[in-house]
């Protein structure tokens, strides 16, 4: 008897009907997955025991904007230097200096013992104190007035950034860890083989396939930055969190001051977390 070879994969005519059948299942469960919440959301706030009123919230609609702006700017800030700072550390505990990977993980362990929280106020006012007074001894303070004159030492904002920063950076080098451990031993060997120099392993080999696993951890901690950026509040940066804080304290709407609040860090993180997934579904992480 003669064997019908059969095969998954669907004809070449039927593909396009059955893409677009994914997409229109896939927009249509989205969409009621959406609703769901929508709908949850209106009840919620019907079953409220007072009118809401929104109108005290959006009085100065600048105060919002220039929030928002801090927050995104902040975090980016953070972002750029704990990758920095991360990568550093990430050298350090591969180093053939025993010294530099015992700082690493002695680092690493003090970080993952302390909560964000405490770190920002520890950077913000306990070491902030201490490092102004040693570059004010040591002239750092008279050096930068030079650039700037009103430089009276680092602000609260400016230390507890700092923290934020220091508390992501072993999260970074773990992120660079494992990037650099997917490039498998044998691409090290033919490039020894060949005998490319250390510029080009790392501009045509390493660094490429280094930037493809590191993109989409990258961006979710840069989610988590955000997130954590609204305890830079304890500092007195004025960020989302302070000044909703601050109106909600001022106008007594609580409820509308931390619902506002929800939206305007959802507006950052949900965009963000749909690029990751662009991000992963394009480049096969």
């Amino acid at each position: 008897m003669n064997k019908v070879e059969t095969s998954d994969t669907p004809p070449a005519s039927l593909t396009p009907k059955i893409n677009r059948k994914r997409r229109a299942s896939f927009f249509i469960n989205y969409g009621l997955a959406i609703l769901t919440f929508l709908i949850l959301g209106y009840l919620i706030a019907r079953a409220q025991t007072r009118v809401l009123d929104f109108s005290a919230i959006f009085d100065r609609p600048d105060i919002l904007r220039n929030a928002f702006i801090t927050t995104i700017r902040a975090s980016f800030t953070a972002l750029i230097f704990s990758v920095i700072f991360g990568l550093i550390l990430y050298f350090f505990s591969i180093s053939k200096i025993r010294y530099l990977r015992a700082l690493s993980d002695v680092f690493t362990e003090i970080i993952y013992g302390t909560p964000l929280l405490v770190m920002i106020f520890m950077m913000g006012f306990i070491f902030r104190a201490s490092i102004n007074n040693i570059i004010d001894m040591i002239g750092i303070t008279d050096f930068i007035k030079q650039f700037d004159s009103s430089f009276r030492g680092f602000s609260g904002p400016q230390m507890g950034l700092a923290g934020l920063t220091i508390y992501i950076t072993p999260y970074m080098a773990n992120i660079f860890r494992a990037a650099f451990s997917s490039i498998p031993e044998e691409q090290y060997m033919a490039m020894h083989l060949f005998g490319f120099t250390t510029f080009q392993r790392y501009r045509y080999i390493i660094v490429p396939q280094v930037i493809r696993v590191l993109m989409a951890p990258l961006m979710n901690n840069f989610s988590l930055i955000i997130k954590g950026s609204a305890l830079l509040n304890i500092v007195m940066m004025r960020e989302i969190y302070y000044e909703l804080f601050s109106i909600q304290q001022r106008t007594g709407r609580s409820v509308e001051a931390f619902f506002v609040m929800w939206l305007l860090y959802l507006a950052i993180t949900l965009p963000l977390s749909q690029f990751t997934r662009f991000i992963e579904r394009r480049w096969g992480t």
